[in-house]
């Protein structure tokens, strides 16, 4: 007859193994949501941004509303000419930090172009 070997633990073992793995893979995908996250704002920045300059607003007032929008630390640049309005917005989004500091910061950038609105006579 042959005798069963308990696998108390077992379960258990494994488990203690996979866990920080599985924390890893978690905060990696929470790192890249936020990445994507912050990659839209830029866009939106960039896009209302030059929606505003080319209807006419000033550009300080555009790129205030813009960095309302925008992520923090992000820069907005407005130039225009030949009748269009182009904004550039660019930043960083740092990496997770603790024990995944050796992740290099992600570069954002986001550009948006308008016709700028003639003036009515």
């Amino acid at each position: 007859m042959k005798r069963r070997r308990p696998e108390r633990g077992a379960v258990t073992a494994e488990l203690a193994m996979s866990l920080p793995l599985l924390v890893a893979v978690t905060v990696g995908l929470v790192w890249l949501l936020a990445i994507g996250a912050d990659q839209l704002r830029a866009v939106d920045a960039a896009r209302e941004t030059a929606r505003a300059v080319a209807r006419g607003d000033s550009t300080g007032e555009a790129v205030a509303a813009g960095q309302r929008i925008a992520p923090d630390g992000a820069r907005i640049a407005v130039s225009s000419g030949s009748g269009e309005v182009r904004v550039t917005v660019t930043g960083e989004v740092a990496g997770p930090g603790g024990l995944f500091d050796f992740l290099p910061a992600v570069r954002l950038h986001a550009q948006a172009v308008s016709v700028a609105e003639e003036e009515p006579a």
